[in-house]
Formats: C-alpha cells, structure tokens, sequence
C-alpha cells in the first residue's frame, strides 16, 4: 500500500497488493502442477482503479472491464494454458483479448486449481451453496509440509518462534502459532577463528537450551529459515529440515458436508437445481433413497468418484462426467453432473465479498460480470434458450 501526495492522502492499492491478498488465501504453490495460474498479462506494480472478476475472459468481458474503468481482470480459468506460437490481430480470438488488454493497460490475473484446493474456494463454496454444513475437503493434499527444527538458548526462544510464525511457520488446521518446545542441554567447542555469541571460542561449552519445532509449508520454508537465522543469537545455529507425509488440513481436493435433516432425493434435486440455477443435470442412481451427506467438487472433478464413495457420501455432485464413470456410480451413489460453469461460478461471490473487505478504505470498486461467459446452451421444446 502507498499513500498519495495529495492532503487527504488518499490509499491506493497496486495489481501486485491484490495478488499477494489473493494468494495469501489460495497460494498458487498449492494448484496442479501443470496449471498456468498468476499473471497472465500487464503489469503488476500498476495501481489498481476497479477490479473486475469473471470466471474466464472474453471480448464480452473486456468491453465491460474499459466501461467500468477495471484496469484489473481477475479470472478463475487462466487465459494463457497453454504456450501462444503466433499472435493474429486479425482473426484469432486470444491475439486480439491479448492485444486489447495492452492498449487499455488492463492487468489479467487467475486464480485456478489454487483456489480449487483451498478452504472457502471452489469447492466450498459450492458446498455451502446447496445447503451443507460441517463441510471439509473430500481429500487433502499431502507432502507440502516441512518440520522445522532448531536448538535455542532458553532466553532465545520466544524471539526466534515469533520470527518463525511471522514468516508464515506454525499453521496446523485453524490454529497458528503451533509449536513444540523440549528443554535440553546443548554443547558445542568453538574453534580459534569462530565468534560465539554465548561462552568463550576454544572453550567446551555448556548452554541450557530448547528444541523448538515447528510446522511450516513448502512454499512457506525460505522465508522462515532466513527468519531463524536472522532471530537466533547463536553465529551457526543447528536446525533440521523433516519433510512430512501429513495430510494438509487447510488444502485439498474437493468437498463433503452434510444436511442437518435428511433430504428425499426429489426434494435434493429440486433444491439443487434452485441454488444452482440449473435448467436440468445428468445423473445416475444410487442406493439410498434419502440424501443426508453430499460430496462435491467444482468443476471436472469425475477423478474423485471414488473418494466420494470411500467417505460414504450419498450424492456426489460434479461436472464434465464420463459416460463409463456413470456406469460404475449406479447402485452406489447418486452421481450428478451440474455443469462444470454452474459449479464454479458461486465462487466469484465469495471472491467479491472478501476484495470489498480488503479495500473497503479506498475507492477501488468490485465488480462481477454481468453476462454468463458458458458456452454450453440447452435446446428444449420451445427452441433454442
């Protein structure tokens, strides 16, 4: 954040403030390897006027984002997934957004498979949006946690796990500041071109010390050893890097929650289809006749099929769903194709909701997309809707 040089000094953000906020909630080390989320184009150190969200960018987006004075175009799909080999100005359709957003010094940003798999992302969302409580991930990733471990002076401690957690150490679920701290005794000899900060060099020394041990994500790691290092008062502290296998509690793939009464399957579609806004969904049937825990996962999220069976789940709501995978859900699960843009849209509420917290003090405007960017169109009786 910067501050103007006009009297009532008014704040502005830049692209570069939003996209730390935004990934702060769904860090982009968390998506899909092969995923292309961040900056897509622009410049990040522009200050931000408005901000306009959408699941993906289109021409009908771009003439919205000039209208409303948005110089920020924040997308769920990324615009650029795979490498661009020409640019075409004249016929090709991702040449002329790309081109447009640099005459007009628009930013685009996208939040992908990170937001997939983070609390209050796609997934829980759309969770939340049929109705479900108790929600958590239908399942979590797993080896992107390291524990750190370091031996402190007694009266060090509390300095260099401040600087740990400041770093961004210690999450475990909803809590931070975790930690674990054994008392010991520490030893070490010096040699005659060393400066310690405790005892005499070339003297065998003895200092009453904690083993300090604290959880840190991967992509949270550089930072909280250059912090250990810069808190601890020792010239070569000892610590130890561990991966570990944990399950991330705050980071997965999909969603399972459940209602606190139990649904008749006709009332869950009628509710389904309400929420949703669906004009109709495929599905096939499962075995149970009412619905009390429902699986979820924005998005195509077929893979998890089974995970959803595994976690006794009576409904299994999704999008992009193979005919084969249907054959294998009847008589076990209610499975339930709802459109992969139906399933992910609610997200970018949640999205609007917390950018208007976050800029709440300046001018900036949130805006949403006024359109639908779906391509897919149902034909019924009455015609083409």
């Amino acid at each position: 954040m910067h501050f103007t040089s006009e009297v009532h000094f008014f704040l502005f953000m830049t692209c570069n403030d939003i996209i730390k906020y935004i990934e702060s909630w769904a860090p982009k080390e968390t998506a899909w390897q092969k995923d292309n989320v961040g900056l897509q184009a622009g410049a990040p150190n522009r200050e931000v006027s408005n901000i306009l969200l959408s699941l993906e960018v289109t021409p009908p987006v771009l003439e919205q984002a000039i209208r409303q004075n948005c110089n920020l175009i924040i997308t769920h799909h990324p615009f650029i997934f795979t490498p661009i080999k020409t640019l075409n100005f004249d016929h090709d359709t991702q040449s002329i957004i790309l081109q447009t957003l640099i005459k007009n010094d628009i930013t685009l940003y996208s939040a992908h498979t990170n937001l997939d798999f983070t609390k209050d992302g796609v997934s829980f969302i759309l969770a939340k949006k049929l109705g479900l409580q108790k929600i958590n991930f239908l399942t979590k990733l797993k080896s992107n946690q390291f524990k750190l471990s370091v031996n402190v002076p007694v009266d060090a401690v509390d300095k260099v796990a401040d600087a740990i957690f400041a770093a961004g150490g210690g999450i475990v679920g909803e809590y931070s500041g975790c930690s674990f701290r054994q008392k010991g005794l520490g030893t070490f000899y010096g040699s005659s071109s060393s400066n310690p900060k405790r005892g005499n060099k070339e003297k065998f020394e003895r200092v009453d010390e904690f083993k300090l041990e604290i959880v840190v994500y991967a992509w949270k790691l550089n930072a909280a050893v250059k912090a250990l290092k810069a808190a601890h008062p020792y010239e070569e502290p000892a610590f130890d890097v561990l991966p570990l296998e944990n399950e991330n509690p705050n980071h997965g793939a999909g969603a399972i929650g459940e209602f606190e009464i139990p649904l008749k399957i006709d009332d869950f579609f009628s509710q389904l289809k309400k929420n949703l806004k669906l004009s109709n969904f495929r599905y096939a049937t499962g075995k149970s006749k009412t619905v009390k825990k429902v699986a979820v996962c924005g998005g195509s999220g077929s893979d998890l099929f089974n995970e959803a069976v595994k976690a006794g789940a009576d409904v299994f709501v999704t999008a992009d769903i193979k005919y084969h995978t249907f054959h294998d859900a009847v008589d076990k699960i209610w499975l339930i194709d709802a459109g992969h843009y139906e399933t992910e849209i609610h997200v970018l509420n949640e999205m609007e909701r917390r950018l208007k917290n976050l800029t709440k003090e300046n001018r900036i405007k949130i805006f949403k997309y006024k359109g639908s960017t779906n391509p897919i169109l149902f034909y019924n009786k009455e015609g083409v809707n």
